[in-house]
């Protein structure tokens, strides 16, 4: 039965989408089956797997609306070996028709239960805010995984998403828990960075992948060429430090 991961931080700019994209194509590259829903109405996910969000047939908003079939919504890019429900603008529409709808936090939860068989792992990129979306994302996780710079505001933003975390658990997903915290984007010539990361260590010992996504600048680049990383220059610090990832997020599944 498919692990179901949420990526999430209610913190732009921490490198969500990319650690989205490039662990579920790592873990397809290392022979798992994976399913990528894009739950964030930018597309970005959709982008960096080579696929057009403003051509999508069907997107996870037709699915959230019921207006086609999973079958129908989910796509198989030819940049990376994983499957995707993809995602755009459009997924507004569906967020507004959830705030008015019954049982609307679990809707994803549902959707996605009859193929949890069909997959090893499903990531979830979530929005980076809290609401509809969101909240359907945690219901329907059996973890979250937290990417985090280590940078000054990063500990308050944690606090205010672990808050979510507790308010989830006890209304709709009480085996609800944090998976891992990531260090994305981490240079270790920064003091500030080696300093934030000794806290976390201090304070999420059990919780904080030993696995830490470098600032590199083959990471920025392979989005605009709809690859992952893997594909755009699998030698590269970000793919090694991503099959790394992977590989670990493998063990503690096992």
């Amino acid at each position: 039965m498919a692990k179901v991961l949420a990526i999430a931080n209610q913190k732009g700019g921490v490198g969500k989408t990319t650690t989205a994209v490039n662990l579920s194509a790592s873990l397809g590259f290392l022979g798992k089956r994976v399913l990528l829903i894009d739950l964030d109405p930018q597309g970005n996910a959709t982008m960096g797997c080579g696929e057009n969000k403003y051509d999508l047939k069907f997107s996870v908003c037709e699915l959230l609306l019921g207006e086609c079939r999973l079958s129908d919504a989910i796509i198989s890019p030819e940049a990376v070996l994983i499957d995707l429900i993809g995602s755009n603008t459009n997924l507004v529409a569906a967020e507004v028709a959830l705030l008015n709808g019954q049982d609307n936090e679990s809707q994803l939860k549902v959707l996605i239960k009859p193929i949890l068989n069909d997959y090893d792992f499903i990531i979830i990129d979530c929005p980076p805010s809290l609401n509809m979306l969101t909240i359907n994302a945690f219901t329907a996780s059996d973890g979250i995984l937290i990417p985090m710079q280590c940078e000054y505001y990063a500990l308050e933003g944690l606090s205010s998403l672990l808050e979510t975390i507790n308010k989830i658990k006890t209304t709709t997903n009480p085996k609800l828990d944090i998976f891992g915290i990531l260090r994305t984007l981490y240079d270790s010539r920064n003091n500030l960075s080696n300093e934030v990361s000794l806290q976390l260590s201090q304070h999420f010992s059990d919780k904080l992948l030993k696995t830490i996504i470098p600032r590199n600048v083959k990471l920025a680049e392979a989005p605009g060429f709809g690859q992952s990383i893997i594909d755009y220059d699998p030698a590269s610090k970000g793919a090694v430090a991503h099959l790394a990832l992977a590989d670990e997020i493998m063990q503690r599944t096992q």
